[in-house]
């Protein structure tokens, strides 16, 4: 059994087929299917049911993919590690970004860290902050731009920036002519949030606790977006990131808060021990650099 075996066993359990699967592994389908059936009498267990051209895994061969793809994952980690250890800055790196921040600080920060190492590559992933977290630790990911603090001593972070909320209405509410505004302005007036498992959410959340202001129990939306648009027809106000406002509907008009302002802090997020502490610390400095320039 070697890694070329697995890689067919993978291919076949994905595409459940095994013409499509020696495609993929560049080899004849007889070669594959010889493969396969080697690999099966050697661990002495049926790993799929062939049925005509149906191709099923069996309910042992699902535990035997799931190995096989652990130990493809770690090989290729392995691959990594040694690459970014002669040169990290040469090396891939998987950075992930929660919904509320990606789309308005990759943009401007992937150029700058491209123009400062130029032979590295960066995979970039967008996801809610429970499923970052999951996949930093299981090594999927490598960075992560979280909100601060994260909880966790297998974790290390360095601080980026804070970033201020605004108050977002329509441009026909009764604040919208206000300079500033803070939590007693709120009163009386909807507070419209996103779903369950956006950390935005968890962070106006506290802002209403702090300020005794009552969420909207109508509406919530899956992304900022589609939130800002349900403000600017006028159904409710709602926390924005300051990022977030460059792009925003005309009809919307941002107020700053009186101090105490709300904010979020933003760090980059790594696993304890990862290896590459220095340079990710100079990819800190590099965002902090490109934000400051905004």
């Amino acid at each position: 059994m070697n890694l070329r075996d697995l890689q067919y066993l993978v291919a076949v359990a994905e595409l459940r087929h095994f013409g499509k699967a020696a495609e993929r592994c560049h080899v004849s389908q007889p070669t594959l299917s010889m493969q396969i059936r080697k690999l099966e009498d050697y661990l002495g267990v049926e790993i799929f049911e062939r049925t005509g051209r149906r191709v099923m895994v069996t309910t042992a061969g699902e535990q035997i993919v799931e190995r096989a793809l652990v130990l493809l994952r770690d090989y290729e980690e392995l691959q990594l590690t040694a690459k970014r250890l002669k040169d990290p800055s040469a090396g891939q790196y998987r950075l992930g970004a929660f919904p509320t921040l990606a789309p308005y600080l990759l943009p401007r920060i992937v150029p700058a860290i491209h123009a400062a190492y130029p032979r590295l590559r960066m995979l970039l992933v967008e996801e809610k902050t429970e499923l970052l977290l999951g996949r930093l630790r299981r090594g999927q990911l490598d960075l992560a731009l979280l909100a601060l603090p994260v909880i966790g001593e297998d974790l290390e972070w360095c601080a980026l920036f804070d970033e201020p909320f605004h108050l977002a209405v329509s441009e026909h509410h009764p604040l919208a002519s206000r300079g500033s505004v803070c939590g007693a302005d709120l009163d009386a007036h909807p507070l419209l949030l996103l779903d369950e498992g956006h950390c935005l959410r968890e962070q106006a959340l506290e802002f209403c606790k702090l300020n005794a202001v009552e969420e909207s129990r109508e509406f919530r939306a899956t992304s900022l977006a589609t939130l800002m648009q349900m403000v600017s027809t006028d159904l409710g106000i709602t926390l924005v990131p300051a990022m977030a406002t460059h792009d925003a509907p005309r009809s919307l008009r941002f107020i700053p808060f009186k101090e105490p302002v709300p904010h979020r802090s933003i760090g980059l997020v790594w696993r304890r021990g990862a290896g590459q502490r220095r340079f990710f610390e100079s990819l800190a400095d590099v965002i902090r650099e490109q934000r400051a320039a905004l």
